[in-house]
């Protein structure tokens, strides 16, 4: 099976529809699928749903979307950075589910996994718990979480194979892997493909089996949310 497409629309092609669910790594601006984020707004389908650790920057990764207002619904861990995700939430035209990160993160996890449901103490007591449902074991409170099973899984690798195996790089292996596994279809955007059996099997931190389709998005200008720099000292 030929999993490599020619570019991000063409990998998408008859996968979107409206008010889907959408699984996309990443971690602020690190690791996150810019080229499938790019065709997804290009497309004009609408009424998404986003399960991803946040929502990018102003106009940058998911914010491109929120810009297009594209998105109906964010379940995320983080927003700070993003005013026009802050302007359309208070403003009541954006839905938001909070889930703590590690949370969040299991959630991805569990849908992969086909496990509907679990338990854990994150959250307990707080908003985070209103309207689930909580048990006690071990004389301790857990609240019941649900696994995420999306539609549609978005990805960024750094190396694959030509079956789909994929290595992510550093930082950039945070949501990405979990979100790969809980989609009914994963496309992803990688910045080289080798040959079949180049990778050592050892460093492939995802099967091949969970990729359905693959594209080649690189080059990429690597971006920085917060550009830091220390003050020149006067002599």
């Amino acid at each position: 099976m030929d999993k490599l497409f020619p570019d991000a629309a063409a990998a998408l092609d008859g996968v979107l529809h409206n008010n889907m669910l959408i699984a996309s790594g990443g971690f602020g601006l690190c690791g996150i699928p810019e080229r499938l984020l790019d065709a997804i707004r290009d497309s004009g389908v609408t009424g998404l749903t986003f399960a991803s650790n946040n929502a990018g920057i102003d106009n940058e990764g998911i914010g491109k979307l929120l810009r297009t207002r594209q998105v109906k619904k964010m379940i995320a861990s983080y927003v700070g950075e993003n005013k026009e995700f802050e302007r359309q939430f208070l403003a009541g035209e954006l839905e938001v589910e909070f889930c703590p990160q590690g949370t969040l993160a299991e959630r991805m996890r569990a849908g992969g996994a086909g496990i509907p449901g679990f338990y854990t103490k994150t959250g307990v007591g707080t908003q985070v718990a209103e309207g689930k449902e909580v048990k006690a074991f071990g004389g301790q409170d857990y609240i019941l979480e649900q696994g995420i099973f999306a539609d549609l899984a978005i990805v960024k690798a750094w190396k694959a194979d030509e079956t789909g195996n994929l290595v992510f790089r550093k930082t950039a292996r945070n949501f990405n892997l979990p979100a790969a596994t809980c989609g009914k279809v994963c496309v992803v955007e990688v910045e080289e493909i080798v040959p079949a059996g180049s990778l050592n099997p050892d460093c492939i931190h995802l099967p091949g089996v969970y990729v359905q389709r693959m594209i080649v998005g690189a080059p990429y200008d690597k971006q920085i949310e917060f550009r830091t720099v220390r003050e020149r000292e006067t002599v």
